[in-house]
C-alpha cells in the first residue's frame, strides 16, 4: 500500500520515482521532498559536494535577475521550470515593485504546481501551471498563460537552471526560436545553465545522476554554445557571466566563483 501523501503532494504523485523539483527542493532546505530525493541529493553532494552552495546561487540569481527586470519597468513573468516555493519568489518580488506585476509559473512536477497554487489562491495576478517546458507551443498557448500574460506588451520569460534538461540541441533552438518569435520587442529573456567546462570526471559522473532523476541524459553546455542559442537576443551587462558575477548584491560579501556554478545572464529583444 502506497503511504499517505502529505498535504502539499498532488494525490497522483508516486513518492518512489524522483523528481528535479523536488531534489532542488531539498538542496535549498526545502521540506517538499521525498526520501528518495534525499537520496538522490546526497548522491549528486557525493559526486561534488559544492552543489548546494550552486543551488543557492541559482536562487540568488533568480532574484537579482527579477529584481533588475521589474527595476527596468517589466510588469509580466513567465517563469519556465519554476519549481517548488520557497523564499524571494518571483511574484513577491515583482509585486513589491508593482503591485500588479503578472506572473505565470510553469512547471511539469504536480508538487511545485499544488504548492504554487495554495501560496497563490488569493492572488490574482498570479497563477500556476502544469506544462512542459520543452512543448513550448503547448505552454504559450496554454489559456491561463493566456489569461494573465500579454504577448504584445513587453514580457520577462526566467529559465533558471533549466536548459541542460534539453539534451536534444535541435529542440533548445526550437524553443528558444518560438520564445523569440512570441515575444514583444523590450522583452527580456532571464537564463542560467550549468556548463560543461568543468572538471570532466566530475562532469560525467554528475549527469550519471541526473540520468536517473530525468529519465533522459542531460545536455551541458560551453559558453559559445549558450550564446548560440540566444541568437539576436542582445545581452544587458555584465553579458553571460558565471552566475557569482551576474550582478552581485554589492551589500552581500564576496561569493567565490566557481566554473561549476555555470552561467546566467539576461538579454533583450530589440
Amino acid at each position: 500500500m502506497q503511504p499517505l501523501l502529505p498535504d502539499w503532494a498532488a494525490d497522483d504523485i508516486d513518492p518512489q520515482i524522483p523528481s528535479p523539483a523536488r531534489v532542488y527542493d531539498y538542496l535549498l532546505g526545502g521540506f517538499a521532498n521525498f526520501e528518495v530525493d534525499r537520496a538522490v541529493a546526497a548522491q549528486m553532494i557525493e559526486i561534488i559536494p559544492e552543489i548546494p552552495r550552486t543551488a543557492r546561487a541559482n536562487r540568488a540569481f533568480l532574484q537579482r535577475a527579477v529584481n533588475f527586470l521589474a527595476a527596468a519597468g517589466i510588469d509580466q513573468f513567465l517563469d519556465l521550470g519554476s519549481g517548488i516555493p520557497t523564499a524571494g519568489n518571483v511574484h513577491e518580488i515583482a509585486q513589491r515593485v508593482s503591485p500588479h506585476a503578472r506572473v505565470v509559473y510553469v512547471d511539469i512536477d504536480p508538487v511545485a504546481v499544488t504548492m504554487s497554487r495554495k501560496l497563490l489562491a488569493d492572488n490574482p495576478y498570479a497563477t500556476a501551471v502544469h506544462g512542459d517546458f520543452t512543448d513550448i507551443d503547448g505552454v504559450l498557448d496554454h489559456p491561463q498563460v493566456r489569461e494573465l500574460i500579454d504577448f504584445h506588451r513587453p514580457v520577462a520569460v526566467l529559465m533558471v537552471s533549466m536548459l541542460h534538461f534539453i539534451a536534444d540541441d535541435d529542440l533548445a533552438a526550437t524553443v528558444f526560436d518560438r520564445l523569440r518569435e512570441t515575444i514583444a520587442p523590450g522583452s527580456y529573456l532571464a537564463l542560467s545553465h550549468l556548463t560543461s567546462e568543468g572538471p570532466p570526471e566530475q562532469m560525467d559522473r554528475m549527469l550519471a545522476v541526473t540520468e536517473r532523476v530525468t529519465g533522459r541524459g542531460d545536455r551541458l553546455r560551453t559558453r559559445a554554445e549558450i550564446m548560440e542559442l540566444l541568437g539576436d537576443l542582445v545581452l544587458v551587462e555584465p553579458g553571460l557571466e558565471y552566475l557569482a558575477r551576474w550582478r552581485p548584491d554589492p551589500d552581500e560579501p564576496p561569493v567565490e566563483v566557481r566554473p561549476l556554478d555555470g552561467y546566467a545572464g539576461v538579454a533583450r529583444k530589440q
